[in-house]
Formats: C-alpha cells, sequence, structure tokens
C-alpha cells in the first residue's frame, strides 16, 4: 500500500496502549526535502482556507440580494449580517472544540475528512433555503465544520511537512484565506448580475459553487496520509513505520538522490487518549507563559482586523462618497495586500526566526494603523489612500495573523494540539466576531471622525500589545522537531522526568 493512499488504520499491528516504544518517524519526516508528496498534502489540506474566505465573503456581499423581494428567502439585510454572521461564528467556536478534541482522540485524517464532508453538505443545504430558519440552521453548521478544519488541516499540516518549511508552509497557506475572500467578493459581482441570473437563482448558484470546489478538494484529500506522529502514539508505530518508509521510496526516487540518516530517535510510551484535565494542566500550568503569548496574539490581531474590515465599507461610503456598489472593488485591492503579507515575508519566519518576526509583524500593523488613523483624523486621506494605508497596514497584520495560527500549533505537545489550535481559535474568533461588532459598529457608522479614529487606535493598541507579547514570550521553534519544541507528553511517560517548570 502507498503511503499517499494509506489511512493510517491498517498498516501493521496495533501495540497496545501503555507500551514504550522507540522511533525515528519524527526524525525521518523532519530530514525530507520538498517533493511532490508534499505538494499532494499542501494542496489537499490547505486549499480549505481559500472555501472560508470564499464563505465569508459571499454572505456579506449577498446579504442585500437576499433581503429583496424576490429572492425566495423571506430575510432581512440585518438577519443575514447579525443573526446568520453571528451563528455562522458561534459554529466555528464550537466545531473547532468539538473536531479538535475527537482530532487529537482519533486522528488527524478522519476527521479532516468528517469536518469537510459536514462543510460540504450543510453550504448545499443552504444553497437551497427556502427559510429564514432553514437559512440560519445551515450558517450554523457550515461554520461547525469550518471551524472543526483548522483544528484538524493545521495539526495534519505541521506534522506532515519538514521542520525546514513548517512556517512558510504554514503562513501562506492560512494566508490563501484572502484568496477566497478575492473570488468571493468578484463572484457575488457576476453572480448577483440580474441580467445573467435571476433574482432566486444567482446567490444560490454562488453557494453551489462553493460545493463544486470542496468536492474537488475532497478528491485530493483523501489521498493524504494520516499523521505518523499520532501514529506511533496511538499504538500504531508499524503502520507509522510503513508509511514514512514508502514516502521515502517516493522521495528518493523522485530526486534520483539517496537520503540522510535521520539523527536521532525517541522513546514514546503508547496512549489511546489524553483527558481534559491533563491537557488543561499542560496548556495553562506546564505552559503558561505559551498560553499567554497564544491568547495575545488571537486576540490582538482579531481586533485589529475588527477595527478595520468591519466599518471598511461604510467608513468608504460616509466618510469618501464611495458609491455602495463600488465597495467590492476597494475589498478586493484589500484582501490582495492581506495575501501577500503571508507569501512574500514567510520564508524569513524560518530564516530570521519566530520571535523577531511575530513580534515585528505585530508592532509594524499596530504603528501603521495608529499613522493611519492620525492621518484619516486630519483629513488627509481620500478613498484610494485610505485604501492603500490600510493595504500596507494589513500586508503586515496577515503575516502575524497567520503566525498566530503557526504558533499555537507548534508549541504544544503532540497529544494537545488540535485542541490547543482550536481553543485559541475559539477564543479569537469570539472576541472579533462577538466583541469587535459590539465595540466598533457604532464608532465605525456614527459618521463621527473621532470615532472611526478611536476604533483604529483601539485595534492598534491591542495589536502592539500582542507584538510586545510576542517579543518576550514567542518560542524560537523555526528549523527545530515539534518534539524539540515541544516534547510528547508520552516521551515523559516513559522517561519518568522529575515534574517542574518547562515553559521557557
Amino acid at each position: 500500500m502507498t503511503a499517499s493512499g494509506h489511512d493510517g488504520g491498517q498498516g501493521g499491528r496495533e501495540e497496545a496502549a501503555g507500551g514504550t516504544i522507540t522511533t525515528r518517524v519524527p526524525a525521518r519526516l523532519d530530514r525530507l526535502p520538498w517533493s511532490r508528496w508534499h505538494w499532494m498534502v499542501v494542496i489537499g489540506l490547505g486549499t480549505v482556507w481559500i472555501l472560508d474566505g470564499l464563505e465569508v465573503t459571499v454572505v456579506g456581499n449577498i446579504a442585500s440580494r437576499l433581503s429583496e423581494p424576490g429572492s425566495g428567502l423571506q430575510i432581512t439585510d440585518a438577519q443575514v449580517t447579525g443573526v446568520a454572521a453571528a451563528l455562522y461564528v458561534t459554529g466555528a467556536c464550537s466545531g473547532a472544540l468539538v473536531f479538535g478534541w475527537l482530532t487529537d482522540r482519533y486522528g488527524r485524517k478522519k476527521l479532516f475528512l468528517i469536518t469537510l464532508g459536514v462543510y460540504l453538505t450543510a453550504t448545499a443545504l443552504t444553497a437551497i433555503s427556502f427559510s429564514a430558519w432553514w437559512f440560519f440552521l445551515f450558517r450554523f453548521l457550515t461554520g461547525f465544520g469550518i471551524g472543526g478544519e483548522y483544528a484538524a488541516i493545521n495539526s495534519a499540516i505541521d506534522e506532515l511537512i519538514p521542520r525546514a518549511y513548517r512556517g512558510r508552509v504554514d503562513l501562506t497557506i492560512n494566508g490563501s484565506f484572502w484568496l477566497g475572500a478575492m473570488g468571493g467578493s468578484l463572484l457575488s459581482v457576476l453572480m448577483l448580475n440580474t441580467d445573467f441570473f435571476a433574482l432566486n437563482v444567482g446567490w444560490r448558484l454562488t453557494f453551489a459553487l462553493g460545493v463544486v470546489l470542496g468536492l474537488a478538494i475532497l478528491l485530493v484529500r483523501r489521498n493524504v496520509p494520516e499523521s505518523p506522529r499520532w501514529m506511533f502514539i496511538h499504538g500504531r508505530a508499524a503502520g507509522a513505520e510503513e508509511l514514512v518508509a514508502d514516502v521515502e521510496r517516493q522521495v528518493e526516487a523522485g530526486t534520483g538522490r539517496p537520503l540522510p540518516e535521520p539523527d536521532r530517535a525517541i522513546t514514546i510510551r503508547t496512549r489511546k487518549s489524553t483527558g481534559f484535565v491533563e491537557i488543561a494542566r499542560t496548556l495553562f500550568r506546564r505552559y503558561p507563559r505559551r498560553a499567554l503569548l497564544g491568547l495575545s496574539l488571537f486576540i490582538g490581531q482579531a481586533f485589529l482586523y475588527n477595527a478595520i474590515t468591519f466599518g471598511f465599507g461604510s467608513i468608504l461610503v460616509t466618510f469618501f462618497d464611495v458609491p455602495t456598489g463600488h465597495t467590492g472593488y476597494y475589498f478586493v485591492v484589500i484582501a490582495f495586500g492581506n495575501f501577500l503579507g503571508p507569501l512574500l515575508l514567510s520564508r524569513l519566519f524560518d530564516t530570521v526566526g519566530r520571535r523577531p518576526m511575530i513580534s515585528g509583524t505585530y508592532l509594524l500593523s499596530g504603528a501603521l494603523l495608529f499613522i493611519t488613523a492620525w492621518m484619516f483624523g486630519n483629513g488627509w486621506l481620500s478613498a484610494t489612500t485610505m485604501t492603500a494605508c490600510w493595504c500596507v497596514v494589513l500586508f503586515f497584520a496577515s503575516a502575524g495573523a497567520s503566525a498566530a495560527y503557526l504558533t499555537v500549533s507548534e508549541v504544544f505537545p503532540m497529544e494537545t494540539r488540535a485542541l490547543a489550535i482550536a481553543f485559541f481559535y475559539a477564543i479569537g474568533t469570539a472576541a472579533g466576531g462577538i466583541s469587535g461588532p459590539l465595540i466598533f459598529s457604532d464608532l465605525t457608522q456614527s459618521g463621527v471622525v473621532a470615532d472611526t479614529v478611536l476604533a483604529f487606535s483601539v485595534g492598534a493598541s491591542l495589536m502592539v500589545a500582542a507584538g510586545l507579547a510576542a517579543a518576550f514570550l514567542a518560542v524560537p521553534a523555526e528549523q527545530r522537531s515539534l518534539e524539540d519544541v515541544a516534547e510528547p507528553l508520552s516521551a515523559r511517560a516513559a522517561t519518568a522526568p522529575t515534574p517542574g517548570p518547562a515553559d521557557g
């Protein structure tokens, strides 16, 4: 059986939980050169962020169409942007936590197939909405699937990608959300054009196209294997060895060169699951500084993005007389700046290092937003120059925000990885989707310049605070094995060290 078709459930005998094994699987994965196999992993797992960006942008852009007579749905604009958006956020937070725990317990592959299945089903059923309650229900379930994707996918990617490439791959993948946002904005312009599609058809086709894209991703994803790291910890060492051996054969055949010998081994005690108490103790007692770092990064980026993006349309219309129908074009430019940041800066996170790059991107984006607020308050900006300022701010902020996902994925032990991602994602999403609108909606829509300046300043302040936290707390994880960054709990159980603080 080839590695690309391996599901982690059949490869070799399954060892009993509690047994001690020694393996070189992590070192063998980390010393691999980049190959076609890694591209398959990236395409199969990473492209889902494009779907998330597409979803969020499309719903915001079609809100006015859904509320029009003849749309086929009795719903108001406020219900789409208010109730439905809140339910999507609630679903994403809930799905992240539920599927995060299941991912750590039952494996990455099972869950990244299930979460995509939930997303596809819910999106398809959203397209045939016939009443408001139906639309609300399946917006919640769509978010539930997307939230689960963040936990299952980020954990799988970081465990399959070699340590030399982990930072740049993770950042670029998380930044691809903005490709979906660009596509969603342009797609909405076409689908809502009544010269091409009827009032009650175009918005449904928009959701249907998301399903088609998701099905294509599913076909590739079926070939992505289970994480060998998860396998050997959960008593499937023989399957993990077989899977990695097959990947090594593929890489050697593709490069024509033999691979170097792995430089280390790890001894662990296999286990079936990790309890919530042990996970909580690991995150907040053993690694309190890292937990504080994760909270700071996620809350900071959530508030900066809400300060800018929540009211960007109202700001353009109110202060610069931009027609409502043209704000989508400005959003495409902003989204492009967001994507360029992780794309162009990601390599530096692996070379210059995590701490200087994470703190630098947060501090710089916060400082630039302060400058933007000052220029706006003095009346020095036009719609074009304001958008240009936003692009520069978000170029750096997007790289930092993507690094937040990378950070919480790599600085906690293997057994807690998916749930740690889910926890911090849920905190950030809740802060952005609940607290953000409550704080920024009145400020950015009041028509008072000073209120919008205050909104920018709040977002910039929290971003700067997160950057300062990263300057002191960020972990130098570049070029290091995940097991070196955070020793697996199973390894501690195997070696039985003297308990003590581990946060560095």
